[in-house]
């Protein structure tokens, strides 16, 4: 059966809304200024310095963003989050679902000027497989049991059984495809991609500068010559550097700044995300091993208040899945809205009537809305006797502390994709290389999470992502709380930017300048 191409239904429908105080966003984000050309630079404002230059361990929203414009990948993603062509120009699976065969574009280069063939691809995908890397998307190869490279532009992956999931998973930058003799010291120092852009220049804590790599495979080169990520740490502050021209393309999470930041020179697009913002809870720890606990948590939030407090309502509350073509009901959980007896209910079942501590970590850099989230959580749950003791981070330590699962709860923002097994399988499933992040497991989800990949049938998937939501919300393994928004602020003499629902910056290469 065919797999070139690959939809996510349903998911162009998000990408239309109305706008009070931006303008929408169902397509470029462009400025009122004359048409770029092929040269200039682009400054991008960003809040942090990336955590990391390795691909496959890159969780950070300000590292994942500078590096899926230097790597590439089998898949990619469109601008409507279908699964298209990227390093594999195309790719069939068997009839018994048990065999995916890519067929890789020739002609790739790597930026030291090295071919990109079918051993590089081997490498890549077996080394990510190998729990010694560390890789966060290891999980998502779960299914395959081996990668053959019968010739220099073919892949064979042999898998388990059938897996749905693979060609949208193949996709995102922590399935960059690297040079088969690289490694991620030698990657830290020197990016080595097959990407639009090289790096050129990084200063720590200050910026990182790209070039365009004019041997990149697209039909369609960069269209600026360099790209400039300025780390400014403050986003009102980025607003300021944009109204003085110093920084041309900026993305937003708090409303408050967007609104600041529209007018005069400056364009703003509001695209809504598949990010979710959510209090992870870590079941392994302490008191949080008492499902009545987490209960006693997600009935003591009101989520509603939490979204109008930290993001001027902007966005709306959420469950587990909030790519559309398998989005949760947000209202099926113990307790839809905050509850204060139910949640005093809960802490006397679990013999902590008196209330509990919570350690919880929170990034300060990462994402605007942070602080202001845990302040709003910290005070909610203080009337139901629930003390969430707050330890504020800088981006970089947050990350740290947070893959090594050393938290009891974590304020965070979450990377949605439109493929729920590739939101979900590496946190909630026994064997899922992030599971000591997610504190929670069990038969029934691992069941689950290999029924939802072994079928094609798009009703019985959302009937069965339906179940894992359910799952995950009866046992309160973590508190949705909302999606929300990115607001893309350009100046007006930039062109063909595409903000995604993923936040996604890879259309960097279709954006001018002039």
């Amino acid at each position: 059966m065919s797999r070139g191409a690959f939809s996510a239904a349903g998911l162009a429908a998000v990408l239309s809304v109305a706008l009070t105080s931006c303008s929408a966003s169902t397509g470029p984000a462009t400025g009122t200024g004359a048409t770029g050309g092929s040269g200039g630079g682009l400054v991008v404002g960003v809040t942090s310095d990336p955590d990391t230059l390795f691909p496959w361990k890159a969780t950070q929203f300000q590292a994942v963003n500078v590096l899926q414009n230097l790597y590439g990948t089998l898949t990619e993603f469109d601008k409507d989050l279908n699964v298209v062509p990227g390093l594999a120009e195309s790719w069939d699976t068997s009839e018994d679902g048990e065999k995916l065969t890519l067929k890789l574009r020739q002609g790739v280069t790597f930026a030291d000027g090295s071919a990109f063939d079918s051993e590089d691809a081997k490498s890549s995908l077996e080394k990510i497989m190998d729990e010694k890397t560390a890789a966060v998307a290891r999980t998502s190869l779960a299914a395959v049991k081996s990668v053959e490279a019968p010739d220099a532009s073919t892949v064979v992956l042999e898998l388990t059984g059938p897996d749905a999931a693979l060609p949208a998973n193949l996709a995102t930058v922590n399935m960059a495809m690297l040079s088969s003799g690289d490694t991620e010291e030698k990657l830290n120092a020197t990016p080595n991609g097959t990407g639009p852009f090289t790096l050129t220049k990084r200063v720590a804590s200050q910026s990182i500068t790209l070039a365009r790599n004019d041997k990149y495979w697209g039909a369609e080169k960069p269209k600026v010559a360099t790209v400039e990520f300025r780390v400014i740490p403050d986003e009102s502050s980025i607003v300021s550097a944009m109204q003085s021209g110093n920084v041309q393309l900026a993305v937003f999470n708090d409303p408050l700044v967007a609104q600041t930041a529209q007018g005069g020179s400056v364009n703003v697009a509001k695209t809504p995300q598949l990010n979710y913002h959510v209090l992870q809870l870590n079941a392994q720890h302490g008191d949080l091993k008492d499902v009545n606990v987490r209960l006693a948590i997600q009935c003591a939030i009101d989520r509603k208040q939490v979204l109008d407090t930290a993001a001027l309502g902007e966005g709306e509350v959420t469950g587990p899945i909030t790519a559309p073509a398998f989005k949760s009901d947000p209202n099926k959980r113990p307790c839809p809205n905050r509850d204060l007896a139910k949640a005093a209910d809960y802490l006397g079942k679990a013999g902590r009537s008196g209330g509990v501590t919570v350690k919880t970590i929170v990034s300060q850099g990462e994402y605007a809305t942070s602080v202001n989230e845990a302040q709003n959580l910290k005070a909610q749950l203080a009337e139901a006797k629930i003390n969430l003791d707050l330890e504020v981070l800088e981006s970089g330590a947050f990350v740290d502390r947070w893959v090594a699962a050393d938290f009891d709860a974590a304020v965070a923002l979450n990377g949605g994709r439109p493929e729920p097994d590739g939101s979900y399988g590496r946190y909630f499933t026994s064997d899922g290389n992030l599971n000591k992040v997610a504190g929670y497991s069990s038969p029934e989800l691992d069941k689950l999470f290999a029924a939802g990949k072994a079928t094609t049938d798009q009703a019985e998937r959302k009937a069965i992502y339906d179940q894992v939501a359910a799952e995950l919300e009866d046992n309160a393994a973590w508190i949705w709380l909302f999606a929300g928004y990115t607001y893309t602020a350009t100046t007006a003499n930039v062109r063909g930017f595409v903000p995604m629902a993923s936040g996604s910056l890879q259309y960097l290469r279709t954006t001018s300048v002039g």
